[in-house]
């Protein structure tokens, strides 16, 4: 098979939850002849049970976790024909994650929560190849850490694209052949062979990075819902599929919370112009989205796309008499928040004082809170801070948005018995984002999709 039509198939927790869940995305990689690596995220579930064990816990909670993991496993073997070989290698790595979460109720370090949530993956990418072999298919399994080369932050750790790129022409390509080789998302390894994460929703950017290195044709990310909506439609009912959207729509989508797709997924496939569906693994035969370049799509692109929610939002607000007329106030504050590995999302400002909302989900793997008191003490020696929680960012999405007359006045209209405690617009002509109460979050994206969309 030439390069242009390989697939890589990543499924995520849910499509890989249990054995039924499994024979299902097994049936999609075997209805496409194009796929020739499957990527796979741990059964649902079993993450937060190893994120949790590496936190450290009392005997009896820990041995809980460990039972709990065992028996998601468990009711996959017992689904497979019988094969003592996997059995055993299932209880060596049960056997890990219970020494490793011994010496997390010693001593907790993200290193070690690194080591032990890898297990998740190296499961349910043994198990699911058994699956594909039930079905008389040539899967095989490979250790993802031999291609995906990461620098050495655990948690949420950076990939080495170079390297990554050369170990895949070393050791994936050569053992490809007609074979379906299934790996693991989410987990790497740094320089000396340490495993590393890549935080999570790390999976959807493994199938990215492969999909890049390798030359693929397509990705395909398998979820639970039958592509990209206009919103989430757990939240309305209104919500329509969206069959064709850009790169950079779906980029503005997933970085403004639309959990379909994680936003680093998009930075690989961007920049080797490589199109990605999202499909449902339940539900293959309703389709999907595709995600294009925007030279690719035909049609004239609307002016709203969609709506997205990002909830546990936090807003600290720096005020400084200082920073009246001064140079260089704004430089120490972004410095400090660089020191402590915090990335900054929407930033407005006044006179003598500066907002800043930090997004605290697409945090590490360890789940640590972002504001420590290091960092609140630092800021403190600049300026008075005040943090305010319980806030969720609302994001609309489309396109030309500064240069629509009238655009501003409908959305506000809309929004009129809200309160909005800041807004940002004009940095991008893709969106215009709101913090909002988190009680009102819901109601305020209702609103706004029957007014833009309905």
């Amino acid at each position: 098979m030439n390069n242009a039509q390989m697939i890589i198939a990543k499924f995520g927790g849910t499509s890989v939850a249990d054995y039924p869940a499994m024979c299902n995305s097994a049936n999609v990689v075997l209805s496409n002849p194009n796929v020739q690596v499957v990527v796979l995220s741990a059964s649902a579930g079993v993450t937060n049970l190893l994120v949790a064990l590496a936190e450290g816990c009392n005997n009896e909670v820990r041995q809980q976790n460990i039972d709990k993991i065992r028996a998601i496993q468990y009711a996959i073997i017992d689904k497979l024909p019988a094969n003592p070989e996997v059995k055993k290698e299932i209880d060596r790595l049960l056997d890990n994650i219970t020494s490793l979460a011994e010496a997390a109720s010693l001593a907790t370090s993200s290193a070690l929560t690194d080591e032990l949530v890898c297990h998740g993956e190296l499961m349910s990418s043994r198990l699911f190849v058994e699956v594909l072999k039930e079905k008389q298919s040539s899967a095989r399994w490979f250790d993802v850490r031999q291609v995906m080369r990461t620098d050495s932050f655990f948690g949420k750790a950076t990939p080495d694209f170079t390297a990554i790129k050369q170990l895949c022409d070393q050791h994936l390509k050569p053992v490809m052949n007609n074979n379906i080789i299934v790996t693991q998302g989410f987990i790497g390894s740094e320089a000396t062979g340490k495993t590393t994460t890549l935080g999570r929703g790390g999976s959807d950017y493994t199938a990215a990075l492969l999909g890049e290195a390798l030359h693929a044709g397509q990705i395909d990310i398998w979820t639970d819902v039958a592509g990209i909506y206009t919103t989430d439609p757990r939240i309305t009912s209104g919500a329509k599929r969206i069959d064709e959207i850009t790169f950079a729509e779906a980029a503005e989508m997933a970085t403004f919370g639309a959990k379909v797709l994680h936003p680093a997924t998009l930075v690989p496939a961007v920049r080797s112009n490589i199109p990605v569906f999202v499909g449902s693994s339940k539900a293959p035969k309703d389709g999907g989205t595709i995600v294009y370049s925007a030279k690719s799509i035909r049609s004239e692109l609307p002016t709203f796309r969609a709506l997205a929610l990002r909830r546990k939002q936090t807003l600290l607000t720096l005020h400084s008499l200082s920073m009246l007329h001064a140079q260089g106030f704004l430089a120490q504050v972004f410095s400090i928040m660089a020191k402590h590995n915090i990335s900054v999302d929407l930033v407005t400002t006044s006179e003598v004082s500066v907002a800043l909302t930090l997004d605290t989900t697409g945090t590490s793997t360890d789940g640590g809170p972002l504001l420590t008191k290091a960092l609140l003490d630092e800021l403190s020696t600049l300026c008075h801070v005040q943090v305010e929680d319980n806030l969720s960012l609302v994001a609309i999405i489309g396109n030309k948005l500064t240069e629509t007359k009238g655009m501003a006045k409908k959305v506000f209209d809309t929004m009129d018995q809200f309160s909005i405690r800041m807004s940002c617009y004009g940095a991008s002509t893709h969106n215009i984002c709101f913090l909002v109460n988190s009680n009102d979050a819901e109601n305020i994206i209702k609103q706004l999709h029957t007014a833009l969309f309905e």
